[in-house]
């Protein structure tokens, strides 16, 4: 596959606003969500904890909360493209989301608090597919690596505010994390209102991409099969997911062993997005220029995870976190960016729900492997990832033998 260029224009012919600029609102509505969940997500560990919550419990919620946001889009992949409901699903799935953290802050229970961390995964997997979908239109004008690296970059902009957010507020209050997560829901009601703004001037994103043979297929999205590519790209990111421990689990290792204060993990939380949003830049613009080969970085990343991160020393933890933060940029643009490239519009949503129920899958695994080994033996847990790192780097290079 060729590298993709970007000659965009700022404005698109018979649509509300032009491509750049549908990119950034739609990262707005990223950043108000990322303040919302992603402060919540940053004390997921040690609330959890605070709850009665072990390792193994810790590893399991959130590798199944990841495996609810990616594994459900095999359903609501297929739904959107087969009812071209894109907006409403987006939209649906947002609602879902803000409503379930504020109410996380208030239950004292374990078995609610981890079905309301599972819920609020629920929530972006409702919405993700068609969301990546109303996205990848836009980025077909702005060049693919670009356009999903600075909606990743946005999107970090408000995984930054939000776990500084919950700090300040958890500093405040002594660690109540009631007051902490209550303070999000008030962006949670901008997501809601500037979604209803947004599909207003942009009812048909589709107009962005010029592909008349995408157009067809929309009209009959059954008909059309997922290449071979696809298949053996989604296996190699399924490979590297299952290797990649969760921030769960760091964030558990950081206070169990007493390196940071549970106000402090926020804190680092918010700069390894800051470093999240760093890497999406980079490699989507690395991505536009050089293609899919870029993506050799995220299995090395990967494997240095736990070896820096389940260490005693608080400097080299912290380091691992910030890696981790890098990682996490890589998957959460880059590889969109490639889905896109590979799979025609009429069926680029029901791909976005297959690739995530595939890596759901891996990730759901990654969270069990890194808990259960965390509490056996942390050497174990840094050779085993470093070989399911090696062999994702294998099926990469699988991968493009098949794409030439």
């Amino acid at each position: 596959m060729e590298p993709v260029s970007a000659q965009g224009t700022e404005e698109a012919p018979r649509t509300g606003m032009g491509p750049w600029r549908f990119v950034v609102w739609f990262g707005t509505v990223s950043l108000l969500a990322d303040f919302v969940y992603e402060g919540a997500r940053s004390v997921t560990g040690p609330l959890l904890s605070s709850l009665g919550a072990s390792a193994l419990v810790v590893g399991v919620v959130t590798g199944a909360g990841e495996a609810a946001a990616l594994g459900l889009r095999l359903v609501s992949g297929p739904l959107a493209d087969r009812t071209r409901r894109f907006w409403g699903l987006t939209i649906a799935g947002y609602a879902l989301t803000v409503a379930s953290v504020p109410l996380l802050g208030v239950v004292g229970v374990l078995w609610v608090a981890c079905t309301l961390v599972v819920a609020e995964r629920v929530g972006k997997a409702v919405r993700s597919p068609a969301k990546d979908t109303l996205l990848s239109h836009a980025t077909a004008a702005t060049g693919r690596g670009r356009g999903f690296a600075v909606h990743e970059a946005m999107d970090q902009v408000g995984a930054l505010v939000g776990p500084l957010t919950v700090a300040g507020v958890l500093a405040l209050t002594g660690d109540a994390y009631g007051p902490a997560l209550g303070v999000l829901a008030a962006p949670g009601v901008a997501v809601l209102v500037l979604l209803w703004w947004l599909r207003a001037r942009v009812p048909d994103p589709r107009r962005y991409e010029d592909e008349p043979a995408a157009r067809t297929a929309a009209a009959a999205p059954g008909g059309i099969r997922l290449p071979v590519a696809f298949w053996t790209y989604a296996a190699f990111t399924a490979a590297t997911t299952a290797g990649f421990a969760t921030f769960g689990v760091l964030s558990y290792h950081l206070v169990t062993r007493q390196l940071l204060a549970p106000a402090w993990v926020p804190v680092l939380y918010a700069a390894a997005m800051a470093v999240d949003a760093l890497a999406a830049l980079a490699t989507g613009w690395l991505y536009d220029r050089h293609g899919p080969q870029v993506l050799v970085v995220l299995p090395l990343l990967a494997a240095a995870v736990p070896a820096l991160a389940f260490t005693d020393t608080v400097a080299v933890a912290v380091a691992g976190s910030l890696v981790w933060g890098a990682a996490t940029g890589v998957q959460e643009s880059t590889l969109r960016a490639t889905v896109a490239d590979l799979v025609p519009s009429g069926r680029r949503a029901t791909a976005y729900g297959v690739f995530a129920g595939v890596v759901g899958g891996a990730s759901l695994a990654g969270g069990a492997l890194t808990g259960a080994l965390y509490g056996v033996s942390i050497p174990a847990l840094i050779t085993v990832v470093a070989a399911v790192q090696g062999l994702a780097l294998v099926l990469l290079a699988v991968t493009r033998t098949r794409r030439t």
